[in-house]
């Protein structure tokens, strides 16, 4: 919503009348003729983008205001060039005017892709653009040489067939060039005279390492100096957009014979860090040295090939410049950050040609050992991670150190990095194939991968969305349904983790938190460290869950742990639909009895407990509904559930499901197992619960039962009486009485005079039905053919012939 100011200056800008806005098209025509920036013409701009933003078309400008505005895209201040292209980007192109990109940078990019209607233009851009690389300009850097990647790298991301196989091969050729042969000098050298010379040029001076020692090799993104030249900015663009390039036009050939010959001799010589100086670009033509075998077998490779090998160079002369301590801070982030795009750029050349893993995996190896011991450089070693994945079986290396550092280490002890949690989670689903395969056990350190979840839910439940159906197994199904209803209690230990680190064991100044306290007290360390786990399959704590609510009941209104218990039903549904596929009979049966067992045991917060008591409810008749011997089978434990009054009162949506599927399963049509005496003993444990929740008041603290409740149990009564005779004269005296309830004032069990009306009705109508028993056998436990009908396909009948009769007479002619 626009704030009341906003709102006026738009219904403003759309009511203006076409007499005024032409007045002022030429007001701004004379502003631009002025060489200065005024305050005038800034707030000018401001309102126009603002008349042309808010109309619903776009609008064409006058040729000599749009002729004014374009030189504004290459201006000195930034300010006008934003709002030259943000207005021109509302309008629509003059037709038939050629696409000037003499002077292109960020903001005239911006508005050359915005202004592209068709694939047509964007293939007419990026011929342009190809076409200006190869101008070579005598005087001085190009601006729009510039930002020439940057460009290029949007054309890719939007449409990358627009690059023909021809500009394919030249960019790859200039890439080759940017990346390997940038200049070596910085801009703006030491003084060549002394202190009493009379000449103070300055003479270029080569290129340093972030330690501050002079480079000796070729230019990277990691070299300093006081200056960079044009080449040398090409070629950080070059490393910037390399990776987007190799993925984009992976499937772009240019083999020949010449090149297979040259693969087979690169593949025989031994591979050299340093290459020979006489190496030159073949793009300028220069003379190949014959000294250097990698330089003789790197001449006869496609461009492809060339630009694969040089990538190759890059990657690993970065590796071996971040080994160097850099003298500032932001120069390690910076480190860091090469490192990650180096190794990932390896990934992608290794599996563009599977020979270079040889060649590449020492190197990662030794990376990863080195970093290792250090948790700073988890972003690095992820993907490094994604290498011995992707590269680990040709390799024929074990991966087993590697996957108990990234699955054990990084979430237990990172699980408060939002930077890093985003990365492990987006690993973890791009590869579930991949770790199915090659570490199958990583579904055991669910725990662990959980507590990126507890801890920032918002951010990390789509993540999990698409992770928790590969965590859910056979072996694992009824411990990871514990650990999610435990969630908001991994959230609560979480913080207290932390606090207990940065806060004193003891503050007199302010009150401490008792669970800060239970925490730090060895006594209840054991049920902590049970939701700190890393692995599945440690240990059980179901008995003592209820200590462990009490010592976090504080926690229930932390932002935190309210946020994560909001995430728990979404997942909850998602754990069952997915459990239903790999589970046999016993295991849902061991299902249906945690969900009995752990409804009453949840962390206090009564909106999660009814949240969680809706999930339990609908699936366990989902369950029941598929496989009804379920019901026989745990038929103790339902009884024994359904029997307890206090249920009623404190888990009724539960209740009331538990008792529908007694009524609804407890039968032969369901099970053959189902006797007359275990009917009969459902019948007296609910006929027990109905006679006492209905003669007295409800326990203090607690509210009236809901209506539905009520009706629930005098339907399964009904309904185990339709199938055993004898019990119907029991249940037909209670609704019988049911009808003179009302007749002697207010109920104490039902405060609401329309939920009792609902009530008696419902007995009424039961107690009707149950006057002719086969009736009452037939409504309340109907064959499953009448439950799902057939009738229209069944042919003996003759509603299918009248049909298929009625559909040839309408299509007749």
């Amino acid at each position: 919503m626009y704030s009341h100011g906003s709102e006026s200056l738009i219904r403003q800008a759309r009511e203006i009348q076409d007499s005024e806005l032409q007045k002022f098209y030429s007001r701004l025509v004379k502003l631009l003729q002025f060489k200065e920036v005024s305050h005038e013409l800034v707030d000018s701009l401001h309102r126009l983008y603002l008349i042309l933003f808010a109309n619903k078309y776009s609008r064409t400008l006058p040729s000599e205001l749009q002729q004014n505005l374009v030189p504004l895209l290459s201006s000195p201040s930034e300010q006008l060039q934003v709002l030259s292209s943000a207005v021109l980007r509302e309008t629509l192109p003059p037709c038939g005017e050629e696409k000037n990109i003499a002077q292109l940078n960020s903001h005239a990019a911006a508005l050359l892709l915005s202004q592209a209607g068709s694939k047509d233009d964007l293939s007419d851009l990026c011929a342009q653009i190809i076409r200006s690389l190869e101008i070579r300009p005598s005087d001085g850097p190009t601006p729009s040489l510039m930002h020439t990647l940057p460009f290029v790298n949007s054309i890719l991301t939007h449409c990358p067939e627009c690059l023909t196989a021809d500009h394919v091969i030249l960019l790859s050729k200039k890439l080759v060039d940017w990346l390997r042969y940038a200049s070596i000098m910085q801009v703006g050298g030491a003084s060549s005279g002394g202190f009493f010379s009379g000449s103070r040029s300055r003479q270029p001076a080569p290129i340093a390492e972030l330690d501050g020692t002079v480079s000796g090799d070729f230019f990277t993104v990691l070299c300093v100096g006081q200056g960079f030249t044009e080449d040398q900015w090409m070629n950080v663009y070059s490393f910037s957009m390399l990776r987007h390039w190799l993925l984009t036009y992976r499937g772009v050939s240019n083999d020949s014979m010449v090149v297979d010959a040259a693969n087979r001799l690169q593949l025989s010589l031994s591979f050299s860090h340093s290459l020979s100086n006489d190496d030159r670009s073949e793009v300028d033509g220069s003379v190949v040295s014959m000294v250097s075998a990698t330089s003789s077998s790197s001449r006869l490779l496609s461009p492809k090939e060339r630009l694969r090998e040089k990538a190759f160079q890059y990657c690993l002369r970065l590796i071996e410049q971040c080994d160097r301590k850099a003298l500032k801070k932001t120069d390690t982030d910076l480190q860091k950050a090469c490192l990650v795009e180096a190794v990932c750029i390896l990934d992608v050349l290794c599996a563009e040609d599977p020979s270079l893993v040889y060649r590449v995996f020492p190197c990662i190896k030794a990376l990863f050992g080195r970093l290792s011991s250090d948790l700073s450089f988890a972003r690095v070693l992820l993907p490094a991670a994604q290498f011995y994945l992707n590269h680990g079986e040709m390799a024929a290396v074990d991966c087993e150190s590697v996957w108990k550092l990234v699955f054990s280490q990084f979430p237990a002890e990172l699980f408060n990095d939002p930077f890093l949690a985003h990365d492990f989670l987006r690993f973890l689903r791009l590869n579930l194939e991949g770790l199915q395969r090659a570490a199958p056990h990583f579904t055991r350190y669910f725990p662990n991968f959980l507590k990126f979840l507890a801890w920032d839910s918002p951010a990390t439940l789509e993540d999990f969305v698409d992770l928790l159906p590969s965590l859910v197994t056979a072996g694992s199904a009824v411990e990871l349904l514990h650990t999610l209803l435990d969630l908001p209690c991994l959230s609560a230990t979480l913080v207290l983790q932390l606090r207990s680190t940065s806060l004193p064991i003891s503050d007199s100044g302010s009150r401490g938190l008792l669970s800060l306290d239970a925490f730090r007290n060895p006594t209840f360390r054991g049920l902590f460290l049970f939701l700190l786990r890393t692995e599945a399959g440690s240990g059980d704590t179901i008995e003592r869950l209820s200590t462990l609510h009490s010592l976090l009941a504080e926690s229930a209104e932390w932002p935190r742990v309210v946020h994560c218990a909001q995430t728990v039903p979404v997942l909850l549904h998602i754990y069952f639909n997915t459990v239903i596929t790999v589970a046999d009979e016993k295991l849902l049966a061991h299902l249906i009895l945690a969900m009995l067992e752990r409804s009453n045991l949840l962390l206090n917060m009564p909106t999660y407990c009814k949240e969680i008591h809706r999930v339990f409810s609908s699936q366990l008749v989902r369950l029941c509904k598929l496989h009804p011997s379920l019901v026989v089978d745990q038929s103790q434990e339902l009884l024994e559930f359904a029997g307890t009054t206090a249920n009623v009162y404190s888990k009724e949506e539960v209740y009331t499901h538990v008792v529908w599927v007694l009524g609804e399963y407890l039968s032969l049509s369901s099970d053959s197992r189902c006797s007359v005496r275990l009917i009969t003993s459902c019948f007296e444990s609910l006929e027990a619960v109905l006679f006492e929740v209905t003669s007295s008041a409800p326990p203090p603290g607690s509210v009236c039962p809901a209506p539905k409740v009520i009706t629930t149990l005098m339907s399964a009564l009904a309904k185990l009486a339709s199938r055993s005779h004898d019990l119907i004269p029991r249940v037909s005296l209670f609704l019988s009485k049911l009808r003179n309830v009302t007749k002697g004032g207010s109920v104490p069990w039902c405060s609401d005079e329309e939920d009792m009306v609902a009530i008696v009705t419902r007995g009424e109508e039961l107690w009707s039905l149950l006057k002719t028993p086969g009736v009452a056998q037939s409504v309340l436990t109907p064959p499953p053919y009448v439950n799902a009908p057939r009738w229209h396909r069944d042919a003996n009948l003759a509603l299918p012939l009248q049909l298929r009769a009625l559909t040839a007479l309408t299509h007749s002619p």
